[in-house]
């Protein structure tokens, strides 16, 4: 049986990510850049697999790049229903959160992680806590989680960026959802690179517990 979603989603918090612009500003930034020549995503797309996460349940997963990365070992949820309309034309499988909750993929445990990559810092803390609330559950007791959200340079290049989350937030998020942290790391690059690289990342993996 699925889960019954009891709180919100992204779209409460994160309304300038929810309409068709944000899914038209996405696209144009795919091709943005040295993006059109040069494989850009590989580092990230090789760190993703090598965490060997199993079947992952992506929230905001946008239009679908680590869903990509996954080659197919992916779910996607997003609360903008233009970008989930672009991951279906890209041959992924993606869901707004109504759709995901009213199917057979919000099981509880049917994942072996759950992915949250560049959503938390578009959100508010309240929000957040909701969204561990509501997907956590998806995933098995001792399946993965990880967070990433963008550091210094990254976070200044998006207007729709409302709060920083660095190490000490992303601990605090794990805290009050339970997750046990493994470990935390910046990717690719060693932390100070992030002030002036905006595609550094802050990381943390941790676990469901038993």
């Amino acid at each position: 049986m699925a889960n019954q979603r009891t709180t919100g989603t992204p779209a409460e918090a994160g309304g300038r990510t929810a309409g068709e612009s944000y899914t038209e500003r996405l696209a144009t930034l795919e091709q943005a850049g040295l993006r059109r020549f040069l494989p850009t995503q590989l580092p990230y797309r090789t760190h993703l697999r090598a965490l060997r996460l199993g079947r992952v349940l992506d929230v905001g997963c946008g239009l679908g790049r680590n869903l990509t990365h996954l080659d197919g070992q992916g779910v996607g949820v997003d609360h903008n229903p233009t970008s989930v309309a672009a991951c279906r034309e890209r041959g992924l499988t993606a869901f707004t959160p109504d759709e995901f909750f009213a199917g057979e993929e919000s099981t509880e445990g049917r994942f072996d992680a759950l992915l949250c990559a560049h959503v938390l810092e578009h959100i508010d803390e309240p929000t957040a806590a909701e969204l561990f609330e509501d997907y956590l559950p998806c995933v098995r007791p001792g399946g993965r989680v990880v967070l990433i959200t963008p550091q210094e340079s990254g976070y200044a290049s998006d207007p729709t960026h409302i709060r920083f989350v660095d190490f000490a937030a992303l601990r605090a998020h794990a805290a009050g959802a339970g997750i046990e942290v493994e470990r935390t790391y910046s990717f690719p690059f060693p932390r100070a690179t992030g002030k002036a690289f905006k595609y550094n990342e802050f990381v943390l993996v941790g676990r469901v517990p038993q």
